[in-house]
């Protein structure tokens, strides 16, 4: 992700400056002109023209190893565009290669993840020097232990133009891992597992999925979701036996209304398989027992139409965020096991209106809230128990914080990332027992003399026309001359309830 963001953020520069005034140095190289080819495409009634339909390929065609007459053409069009774009920016080859070295230098090459543990492994990614993919590996019970190479990205992609490696999750018993690999840049990924003890990679192909599978408690079946082959739309979930044919698979549920994508995963209790459905303003949820992959599915609540809701097992109940009763910052609701539809909810954290309760992290002894106030993200602890209630505390007027997936339950840890003006990214772990913290890492600055201790952020508000507060981040030098005269870079968004600190 961080290379294809290099590579858009080269262009835009590029393009950008061989807009200026120095256009006598590029050639009178013309544009391709692409054929008007008319179709028409009717929708509910509705008729456009589509002059570029015939550019369209199919898989299949895609996929061929050598072009029909039809791929050719659109081929040698494509070419052409790509040929006309290096005559017009070929004055700036020069620059281009001093750009793209200038961000490479930035670029952490050689770079590791924070190690994390679940279910007695310690689970790492990381890069080496030169290498395009990551490395996945492992190591039993301790980070002293030896290093187990899950996957080699870099050693997977060499015969293939695009690939994309995701969806990995290892089997209950620690002895497979199923994957999804997308060659096609679709994102149409095809399943398969591998042996983690052999190294032998199953015959069990699963095609045309989002890439990620889970797996029931008896290691061997595995339920995924499978994509429309036309709108890619998440629209069923099927279940599969290592060792047999995907024509064997059996439909778990099938999403019909084409507004609603499904999915599924595991709760953290891994006592049940969840199959969720969701759109815009509505969610729902099933469930069956992960003991028993063959069980029926139960319904937790049907869909009504501005109904947001999420499932979290924790004893015997499920703990649901949700927006009933008109809580638009949302709540955090119960409801008995086997008692599951709404009129069985109860409330855990009312709904409160200066307080958006983000998400929940279930743990034995704990239960995490992330919350939002005053445009801050904000953790808070609460013991199961009653004992303790408190927020972890941030020094910094300004930062941004989110709490990391934690698959292990029986813990006092939690991982959260912490970031702010003057505080690269950093992993933290929190001890919510003794309230001790731990910098696991914290990202390396390269390619200049970055010191976070010359720089200092504050927090101001500012009244809006209609009286309400609007928060202002401020970074600066320490040593900057702070008057009207003082230049300012001014940056504002806000959309999808989403807020700069």
């Amino acid at each position: 992700m961080k290379r294809l963001t290099l590579l858009i953020i080269i262009t835009s520069i590029i393009f950008a400056t061989s807009c200026k005034k120095d256009k006598m140095t590029t050639t009178d190289a013309k544009p391709p002109i692409a054929e008007k080819i008319p179709k028409e495409l009717e929708k509910h009634g509705d008729v456009r023209v589509d002059n570029y339909y015939w550019m369209r390929l199919t898989d299949e065609q895609k996929n061929a190893k050598d072009p029909d007459e039809h791929t050719q053409k659109v081929l040698d069009y494509l070419n052409a565009e790509n040929d006309y774009l290096d005559k017009v920016l070929g004055h700036t080859k020069k620059f281009q290669e001093d750009i793209f070295e200038e961000m490479k230098s930035r670029i952490k090459e050689d770079d590791e993840s924070v190690p994390y543990k679940d279910n007695g492994y310690f689970y790492i990614t990381r890069y080496e020097i030169g290498g395009q993919y990551p490395i996945h590996s492992r190591k039993k019970g301790s980070l002293e232990a030896e290093e187990e190479i899950m996957f080699n990205v870099n050693e997977m992609a060499k015969e293939h133009d695009y690939y994309a490696l995701g969806g990995i999750n290892v089997s209950p018993n620690n002895k497979m891992v199923s994957f999804g690999v997308d060659t096609l840049s679709r994102r149409q990924y095809v399943i398969q597992v591998k042996n983690l003890e052999t190294g032998e990679i199953y015959a069990d192909k699963i095609e045309n999925t989002t890439g990620y599978a889970e797996w029931a408690n008896d290691n061997k079946t595995l339920f995924y979701t499978k994509k429309d082959p036309v709108t890619l739309r998440s629209e069923r979930i099927f279940k599969h036996v290592l060792g047999t044919d995907q024509s064997e698979d059996v439909e778990v549920y099938n999403e019909t209304d084409e507004t609603f994508s499904t999915y599924v995963y595991k709760t953290k209790s891994k006592k049940y398989i969840v199959i969720g459905s969701g759109s815009t303003l509505t969610t729902e949820y099933q469930v069956l027992d992960a003991d028993n992959p063959n069980s029926e599915l139960r319904m937790i609540q049907p869909r009504v139409r501005g109904l947001e809701y999420s499932i979290s097992h924790y004893g015997d109940h499920f703990y649901i965020l949700t927006n009933k009763d008109d809580a638009k910052n949302f709540k955090l609701m119960r409801t008995p096991e086997d008692k599951t539809s709404v009129e069985n909810w109860e409330d855990v954290i009312p709904h409160r209106d200066n307080v958006l309760l983000e998400d929940i992290s279930i743990f034995k002894d704990y239960l995490v809230l992330e919350e939002r106030s005053n445009g801050l993200n904000k953790i808070r602890i609460k013991r199961w128990d009653g004992a303790e209630d408190y927020y972890l505390p941030f020094d910094e007027e300004t930062y941004s914080v989110s709490v990391y997936d934690n698959p292990e339950y029986d813990t006092d840890i939690i991982r959260y990332n912490y970031q702010s003006f003057t505080t690269p990214s950093s992993v933290i772990d929190f001890n919510m027992k003794d309230r001790s913290k731990d910098i696991k890492k914290e990202q390396e600055v390269l390619g200049g003399k970055f010191d976070k201790n010359n720089y200092k952020s504050e927090r101001l508000w500012a009244t809006a026309r209609d009286g309400k507060q609007v928060a202002i981040s401020l970074v600066y030098r320490k040593d900057t001359k702070l008057n009207e005269n003082t230049p300012l870079l001014l940056y504002a968004y806000g959309s999808y309830g989403f807020t700069i600190p």
